[in-house]
């Protein structure tokens, strides 16, 4: 028998049980962190739904309760807004900086979450000022967004795994960092992500579709030869897929020819584009290869379009996708077998 679905009200006068922040809802129903495994076990937990009402929410939020929604309730994505403003650079009471992983304005530590009509921001900055800022940190499997908006400047969007071990000492500190590494599926639809370096990266498994991917000027009036990275995989070396954009839509305000579509934050990151439509800020090169081993990551396109679609000019180390090649990256096949609704 399906268990009745919990229904909780923030910042929603007239509705029961009502709560004034999203922190006061969820810890009203939190639950201890599940354990990590692959694919993740279904959780006995009811489902419950946080229907959030429309402002600005400015809250530093740490999501544990598996089976769990989070839904905005106004007309648009933008009207229902968490958001926190936490960056690398920042100096802590201990002496050291706060370092990438424990910058997210809200992270996901947790399976079965979606997420609806919200947007997710971190605003402590530009990144070339700040250091990374995470609005968002996803580590679990069977994680979904639809119509939600996350912005931020240098790595907004975090898909966990963790690589195994830190190029530099102390590089991972922060609440996934002693964590085993688990291979979580995401999917993404109809959402904008908008940041300028390496603003989608890391190691999980990930669907985009229908979504706008927007690079955004790192500094106003700032010269130079590329602006910004729109994602940095670190995919495991035996996965099979990394990152999959299908029918997404590449938007900037940045300088033409400006922009890379990725470069590997490890060296078997996989990122493939199917069927999108590419801006002039897109270099005609696409795709820089950070000085890792060529024939390691896997970097593909599939009928890109638009003033920044250029095969001809690619990186050799690249590839042109052939129909049979692109027929294989299905959301079946991508995610392991599940399909979000």
């Amino acid at each position: 028998m399906n268990k009745e679905i919990i229904h909780l009200y923030v910042n929603m006068p007239g509705y029961t049980p009502g709560f004034p922040t999203v922190a006061a809802a969820l810890e009203s129903i939190q639950m201890q962190e599940p354990e990590k495994t692959y694919p993740a076990p279904f959780s006995d937990a009811a489902p419950a739904v946080i229907h959030i009402g429309p402002g600005v929410y400015r809250e530093k939020l740490v999501i544990t309760r598996p089976n769990l929604t989070l839904l905005g309730g106004g007309e648009n994505r933008d009207d229902t807004v968490l958001v926190w403003g936490d960056a690398a650079l920042d100096d802590m009471p201990e002496g050291d900086k706060r370092g990438t992983f424990r910058t997210a304005s809200v992270r996901i530590d947790t399976h079965d979450f979606t997420a609806r009509h919200l947007t997710f921001k971190n605003d402590a900055g530009y990144g070339c000022d700040v250091g990374q800022a995470l609005a968002l940190y996803v580590d679990g499997d069977r994680i979904y967004f639809e119509d939600c908006c996350l912005l931020g400047s240098q790595d907004t969007l975090f898909t966990a795994p963790l690589p195994l071990k830190e190029a530099i000492p102390g590089g991972f500190k922060g609440p996934g960092a002693d964590k085993p590494r688990i291979q979580g599926r995401h999917c993404f639809r109809s959402c904008m992500i908008q940041g300028d370096v390496d603003f989608i990266f890391g190691g999980g498994t990930a669907w985009f579709e229908d979504c706008i991917l927007f690079s955004k000027m790192p500094e106003p009036q700032k010269t130079q030869e590329i602006y910004g990275y729109i994602t940095a995989a670190s995919t495991p070396e035996n996965q099979p897929f990394g990152y999959v954009f299908r029918n997404c839509r590449l938007d900037s305000d940045c300088p033409p020819g400006t922009i890379m579509l990725g470069r590997p934050w490890r060296e078997w990151a996989k990122t493939v584009y199917l069927n999108c439509e590419l801006g002039a800020h897109i270099h005609p090169t696409g795709w820089a290869d950070w000085g890792k081993p060529h024939g390691h990551f896997y970097y593909g396109e599939y009928c890109s379009k638009g003033p920044g679609a250029s095969p001809e000019t690619r990186a050799d180390f690249s590839c042109q996708m052939t129909d049979a090649e692109a027929a294989e990256y299905t959301i079946e096949k991508v995610l392991d077998g599940w399909r979000p609704i």
